[in-house]
């Protein structure tokens, strides 16, 4: 890591007299792919590129490591516009395609302060914009490109929060204020007349330093309407997470469940989903299961798109996707201090209406099997950064390298 410099405005600011006691990192990410589905919404197949997961993503420690600083910049709103074409996905308007994120996907400082000299015990507080105290880890780090369907479901990110934490040992408590509603366009700030109107509680834990478990609840006001009409979510999740070093390589394991019930329980989605990957030496092999039921909401004239914000009419029935995802990475050799991955993951997604609904899947996209084929390459400038690890949640522990994506 470089010293004496911040990656931003507050630590640069602050680095001068504490140069001495001052870490700092930046990372570039992206990757450039094909992706063909079949069939896409409509029947016929379809396929696009995209460069997807741009971003720019830095952090700073000072005054050993009581100051701290997060940003990432998310430059998907420029390479990626209309989403990226993905069988299942959804959220924020988008549907069938993976939408872009805030340019300021998280911007935060954070005062950690130890009750003792090993830092065993501390309390901590965090604030500014990016990922609230609940569920896992964006998908953007993890080992498989596309996102997985339940990512509004597992993470609540992008909103103005603070948050604060307790350390007791291998024990993490946090608790988080924000508001309720999610970004609409990339270049849209959270709605600050809001703030305070939703709350997230994560345990975390750590029975052995390779293993992470969490369960976490939120209340979440209105998250689909800007101005607060819309209904409101309860959301729980619970996970388990490996990191383990194997010498020559690594080994990663998720297994997360989520629930998001809508309207005081009237809607009720879930979620299962695990995934691994190995990597031993240049090879990655990786899968990922996902079993998740998603809003089928009514479609504007673009039939990735659907009507936002909702009206009551909006929902015409509910769907369950299983998905299988098997991939394979291979790193090359750096060249001028980048990291270069071709990769190549396959989707096979199974789609089932629950329930009365009018809407039916085989008629919709002519069949209720849809296969997914991406090809590609994913870069890296930089050390690893894993996004969304505030205050007295980050420890130092084995991460594994693919956590730089």
């Amino acid at each position: 890591m470089r010293r004496g410099a911040g990656l931003v405005l507050a630590s640069i600011v602050l680095a001068g007299p504490l140069r001495a006691q001052s870490t700092a990192h930046l990372t570039a990410t992206s990757a450039a792919a094909v992706t063909r589905v079949d069939p896409a919404p409509g029947g016929a197949p379809r396929s696009e590129f995209a460069l997807d997961l741009t971003a720019l993503m830095g952090g700073a420690r000072l005054a050993g490591g009581r100051l701290r600083f997060a940003a990432t910049l998310n430059l998907e709103g420029a390479t990626i516009p209309d989403g990226v074409l993905s069988a299942g996905a959804i959220g924020e308007g988008y549907i069938d395609r993976r939408h872009p994120h805030a340019y300021i996907h998280e911007v935060v400082a954070t005062a950690v302060q130890p009750f003792d000299e090993a830092g065993v015990v501390a309390w901590g507080v965090s604030a500014g914009r990016g990922f609230v105290a609940f569920g896992t880890d964006d998908p953007m780090n993890r080992p498989v490109l596309r996102y997985p369907i339940n990512h509004h479901w597992a993470q609540i990110v992008e909103r103005a929060f603070v948050t604060l934490g307790v350390r007791a040992g291998p024990v993490v408590v946090e608790g988080t204020l924000f508001n309720g509603d999610e970004p609409e366009r990339p270049w849209q700030a959270p709605n600050f007349a809001r703030f305070g109107d939703s709350w997230a509680f994560r345990v975390t834990g750590r029975p052995v330093p390779e293993v992470e478990v969490q369960v976490s609840h939120a209340a979440v006001a209105s998250p689909e309407h800007r101005d607060g009409a819309g209904p409101s979510a309860a959301k729980w999740s619970a996970s388990a997470r490996l990191a383990r070093s194997l010498g020559t390589g690594n080994a990663y394991g998720l297994f997360e469940w989520a629930r998001t019930s809508e309207a005081d329980g009237f809607f009720v989605f879930g979620a299962l989903l695990a995934e691994g990957e190995l990597r031993l030496g240049v090879h990655r092999p990786y899968y990922r299961f996902e079993r998740t039921t998603r809003p089928e909401e009514e479609r504007t004239l673009d039939p990735f798109r659907t009507v936002r914000p909702h009206h009551d009419d909006a929902l015409i029935g509910v769907t369950r996707w299983t998905t299988h995802t098997v991939g394979y990475g291979i790193a090359l050799p750096p060249l001028w201090a980048a990291q270069f991955e071709p990769m190549v993951e396959v989707t096979r997604a199974g789609v089932a209406a629950v329930g009365t609904g009018l809407f039916r899947p085989a008629a919709f996209y002519g069949s209720d099997t849809l296969w997914s084929l991406t090809m590609g390459v994913r870069v890296r400038v930089g050390p690893a950064h894993r996004m969304g690890r505030y205050g007295v949640l980050v420890v130092d522990a084995p991460t594994p390298e693919h956590h730089g994506h």
